[in-house]
């Protein structure tokens, strides 16, 4: 098995890893051009028999290489880890992202979707590929997250500094305007007077972190919140903290939102796709639509333990569904099939 990524890391089953530079916009002509020579490079010379892409602009490259692959029956699966347009989207992405993927689909033998609304949209609008499914997710490793796998949480304030009485909120996302942290940060500032012990903790880098920085600062709110950057001990963070968040404007199927389930966290998210998917109202948590939804069920939750409880434990039972396990043995199955056609 070979592995392209962004990184030049480790990967222990790959036989041969190659580096890609990360490119989030199609934006970067040079970037773009050269890594299109490279795919293509790689692909001609190595006679896959399968090609699995994943990120949104890579997986166009190696699509429209895959034209002429496909011929000498390459077979090409796309994992769509949430489609730019959706319900509520700009006009702008459905004239842009979704003709481009359309278009798309027909170089794909199967489209892999993370989520309901993007896998009915695929049948909704005809897309060619050969086959459409519906996974739940890219899979949670429900050891790695699990309560007992960590220390019990009073050490880990102690040990994070944190108090016994801090009302902990946590958010494990990259800083950019569609995690959307500026919500959460008027939410402090509409709840630090009715919960004066409340923390946030926003896991994660991104190009807004300064923006997000300045805003916290202008509100007075730093001593509310607490900007943590990229961690690599999310699993000790979320079991200190008491709830966990997300003000995401979009996604596919929220790792943050699985991996706090995982944990038993109660949750309180943004009516988004994917979010929608996995928190059910008053089941694991509470979808909210406006601040001041999202402010009261916050509230609630600090004023009920039994709640926070309860929310909990059905997350972290409807978490089974989604573990690793289960995702591994679905994308074999597929590996399976598409190999028997070749």
């Amino acid at each position: 098995m070979h592995v392209a990524s962004s990184g030049n890391q480790v990967i222990p089953y790959a036989d041969k890893c190659f580096e890609f530079p990360l490119i989030q916009s199609p934006s970067n002509i040079r970037k773009v051009r050269s890594t299109y020579k490279k795919i293509k490079q790689i692909t001609e010379e190595n006679n896959y028999a399968v090609i699995h892409c994943h990120t949104p602009v890579i997986s166009v490259l190696t699509r429209l290489i895959g034209k002429d692959l496909r011929k000498k029956n390459t077979k090409i699966i796309y994992t769509a880890h949430g489609f730019h347009f959706y319900k509520g989207a700009p006009l702008s992405h459905w004239l842009i992202y979704f003709q481009a993927e359309k278009y798309l689909s027909r170089h794909t033998d199967v489209l892999i979707t993370i989520n309901e609304e993007d896998y009915q949209n695929t049948i909704r609008y005809n897309f060619k590929a050969k086959e459409s499914k519906l996974i739940d997710g890219v899979g949670i490793d429900l050891e790695k997250y699990s309560p007992a796998a960590f220390e019990a949480s009073d050490k880990l304030r102690v040990d994070y500094n944190y108090n016994q009485d801090d009302f902990i909120l946590i958010y494990v996302a990259e800083l950019n305007a569609n995690k959307h942290q500026e919500l959460l940060i008027h939410l402090i500032d509409k709840v630090k007077e009715d919960i004066p012990t409340v923390k946030l903790l926003l896991v994660g880098d991104g190009e807004l972190s300064g923006y997000y920085a300045d805003l916290v600062n202008e509100l007075n709110l730093t001593k509310y919140i607490d900007f943590l950057g990229f961690r690599k001990d999310v699993g000790k963070l979320l079991k200190l903290a008491d709830v966990s968040v997300s003000s995401s404007k979009r996604e596919g199927l929220p790792l943050n939102v699985l991996e706090a389930m995982a944990m038993g966290k109660p949750l309180v998210v943004t009516n988004s796709r994917g979010n929608k998917n996995l928190v059910e109202n008053g089941e694991n948590g509470k979808v909210v639509n406006n601040l001041d939804e999202f402010r009261e069920s916050v509230i609630k939750l600090y004023e009920s333990e039994e709640k926070r409880i309860k929310y909990g434990e059905n997350g972290r039972e409807k978490v089974k569904r989604y573990s690793l396990d289960h995702i591994l043995e679905e994308m074999e199955e597929i590996y399976d099939h598409v190999l028997e056609g070749n």
